[in-house]
């Protein structure tokens, strides 16, 4: 196990820019990176399962079936499109002066587990990247070693991004909501991209 090279990837993969990064900036300058943190834990628990059935080659599956690719991708960009909607419209709403737009930490929970579980790539990625980093001799517990370290890395990734949207709110004041219209703009984009994304092996 060569964790000297996998550390430092593993945390640019997880910190790459992307949609349920976005809603965790977005969470955090909404409600805070307490909230964000929380919220953040239904991406872990959808993230769980997708490693595990990348580790026993569902991954590669996906890779080599056109179909089910463009399905699962079809499904998770038109639900990414209908949350950037639903941002956007909650930044156009009228608020009572004072009242917070409020989301609920169940809503936040759910937002982040079906924005992870809506992009089929997801799942490519850890069957290409994890398994270069796994023992042969002893793969079972290889796996589950370095997609427990991917797991954590990730939810210290969720705080930082949460932090900067947090700093990013406390700057913007009265423009709060000009951050989260183009929050949910930027989550109707990556809707799109995932639309336009084919599979590796097609590239």
């Amino acid at each position: 196990m060569n964790w000297a090279i996998f550390l430092p990837a593993c945390f640019a993969l997880n910190l790459a820019f992307g949609p349920n990064n976005l809603l965790a900036l977005t969470h955090g300058a909404h409600h805070g990176v307490g909230f964000a943190m929380k919220a953040g834990i239904g991406r872990i628990l959808v993230f769980i399962p997708m490693i595990g059935l990348s580790g026993v080659g569902l991954g590669l599956i996906l890779s080599a079936s056109a179909a089910a690719f463009t399905v699962l991708k079809v499904i998770g960009a038109a639900y990414l499109v209908w949350i950037g909607i639903k941002i956007v419209r909650s930044a156009r709403a009228p608020v009572a002066e004072g009242a917070p737009r409020i989301l609920t930490l169940r809503q936040g929970f759910v937002r982040e587990a079906m924005t992870a579980a809506s992009n089929p790539k997801a799942m490519l990625i850890f069957a290409a990247f994890l398994p270069q980093f796994v023992p042969a001799d002893d793969y079972v517990t290889g796996y589950l070693e370095v997609g427990s370290v991917f797991l954590v890395m990730e939810w210290f990734v969720i705080g930082i991004y949460a932090a900067l949207g947090h700093l990013a709110a406390s700057f913007a004041g009265s423009k709060l909501h000009l951050m989260q219209r183009a929050s949910g703009y930027g989550m109707m984009v990556f809707g799109a991209l995932l639309v336009l994304a084919r599979r590796p092996e097609a590239a």
